[in-house]
């Protein structure tokens, strides 16, 4: 089969890279505070070759962008922000209703990628940092089981609650362990607090800081691949 050639589609609020063939599958992929959808643009590349599928998928993606807001923790500083961090010590401080504001935007895009003919147990979640916050949240209260979610440098940011469609959802939790901006510990917080709910998490540590690794892409794509297998 013949790799399909992408499109870059730029919006307003979001960036899509479509498929020249029509896609049967989908990643929404979150970004960090400070940043915009174009971080992980260049990524696909890296994350299709590592799918590693049978039948390789026709995979649509969307790189959303986050309001531009007032961040606390930044002086009130405007700048591209998911919800407003408070405090980020003992533990994150946010503003919760931004929080469920970003969640429900992105059940939006998950509810349209479905209304398009994608089904909901082939899409992906991912996200890095706060944007991995608003993934945790999104995929664990989806009404419709999903195919996996990649939880990259983030935290769970208050208690989940799980929607019984994604209780057995695959989850892949990765993190840096030199990273001073979300200490490693709150990754493996994320991963006792799933377990204890039932939740097994492919947990993986690189040797970086607050940032994205090859290898790490690889085994996202490696993850991702074993997602969609199992929908076909």
């Amino acid at each position: 089969m013949t790799s399909p050639t992408y499109q870059r589609q730029n919006f307003p609020d979001l960036i899509v890279l479509e498929p020249s063939t029509p896609a049967d599958s989908c990643i929404i992929w979150l970004h960090g505070l400070g940043a915009s959808g174009d971080d992980f643009v260049p990524v696909l590349p890296h994350l299709l070759q590592a799918l590693n599928t049978t039948q390789p998928p026709v995979l649509r993606a969307i790189y959303p962008h986050a309001p531009q807001q007032p961040v606390t923790i930044n002086g009130g500083m405007v700048m591209p922000s998911w919800y407003d961090l408070l405090a980020t010590s003992p533990r994150r401080q946010i503003d919760g209703q931004q929080l469920s504001d970003s969640v429900q935007r992105i059940h939006t895009l998950i509810d349209q990628q479905i209304a398009a003919g994608i089904d909901s147990r082939r899409i992906l979640l991912a996200g890095f940092s706060q944007g991995g916050a608003v993934a945790y949240e999104t995929a664990f209260s989806y009404p419709q089981p999903l195919a996996g979610l990649m939880a990259l440098s983030t935290y769970i940011a208050h208690p989940l609650q799980i929607n019984a469609a994604n209780q057995h959802l695959p989850v892949l939790i990765a993190h840096g362990d030199y990273d001073a901006v979300v200490s490693p510990e709150l990754g493996a917080e994320a991963s006792r607090w799933l377990a204890q709910s039932g939740i097994n998490a492919e947990s993986h540590r690189y040797p970086m800081a607050h940032e994205v690794c090859l290898q790490e892409i690889e085994d996202c794509g490696r993850f991702g691949g074993r997602c969609l297998s199992t929908v076909l």
